[in-house]
């Protein structure tokens, strides 16, 4: 054998060598990992179908980002108690069992509906836009004057039951394309005031992950070009037959908006 084709034998060799190893060790971290999912329908996976039975009201799904990454990583441990229609208080009371000393990894989206997301949602599709405006102006003062407090508890508690454990707070898409292809409905005011309601959560829960040393996980850039009135939402529009799933991403928002961000920061 020549030594040019030697010397490419050798390095293709070890390089393969190297693959294999870091895929080993990416695996064998992987599987080192708990992983505790908490939080509202938004990490419960409302609207992707494919409910588990036994999860019920909380409509845990298996199309949801928290079960579609541990499916992809095969974590030691995966407890997920997220939850439709949960607050802040309701992780506190009822969702933080799982958590212990050795939870390596937590996911959770939380405040929407301290904040009164469906009210407000409720409002601006069946009154006025005067009466919706109001609405949100209302939702957003709330941010400003409360909902810290909640988040910093649930933080707080969340960093006690699991002291070593990388928390990640995802946070909310932006539910509408301004100036796209729906024709009836809500005005592009109200379209841009929920917009920047969504933006305002956002920043609000940012700022108090941040200061509990948590990453924060954007999603609106991973929607952007997929929300409702965009013409390929990954976002349910206002549904009368199950007004639940109403403005919850669809299987394609949990795999194609959540997960991608969720993986980014794992």
């Amino acid at each position: 054998m020549k030594l040019s084709r030697l010397v490419a034998f050798s390095s293709s060799l070890l390089l393969g060598a190297v693959i294999a190893l870091t895929g080993a060790a990416t695996a064998n971290a992987a599987a080192s990992v708990d992983y505790v999912a908490l939080g509202d329908s938004y990490s419960s996976g409302v609207g992707s179908g494919s409910y588990i039975s036994s999860s019920g009201d909380c409509k845990r799904s298996t199309l949801a980002y928290p079960s579609l990454w541990a499916s992809a990583h095969s974590p030691a441990s995966f407890s997920f108690t997220a939850c439709s229609g949960a607050r802040t208080g309701d992780v506190i009371a009822s969702q933080l069992g799982p958590l212990n000393s050795s939870t390596d990894l937590v996911s959770i989206s939380i405040g929407g509906n301290d904040a009164g997301f469906s009210d407000v949602m409720t409002t601006c599709v069946l009154q006025s836009e005067a009466t919706c405006l109001n609405r949100i102006a209302t939702a957003r003062s709330y941010v400003d004057t409360t909902l810290p407090g909640k988040l910093n508890a649930v933080y707080d508690a969340i960093e006690a039951k699991a002291p070593a454990a990388h928390v990640v707070v995802l946070g909310y898409p932006r539910f509408y394309k301004i100036g796209g292809s729906c024709v009836v409905g809500l005005s592009d005011k109200v379209r841009g005031a929920i917009n920047g309601a969504a933006d305002y959560l956002n920043a609000a829960t940012a700022k108090r992950a941040a200061d509990h040393g948590f990453s924060f996980g954007d999603v609106t850039s991973a929607f952007a070009g997929h929300e409702i009135c965009s013409g390929s939402a990954w976002l349910h529009s206002l549904n009368w037959l199950n007004i639940g799933e109403s403005y919850h991403p669809f299987a394609a928002g949990q795999s194609g908006g959540y997960l991608p961000v969720l993986n980014a920061l794992d």
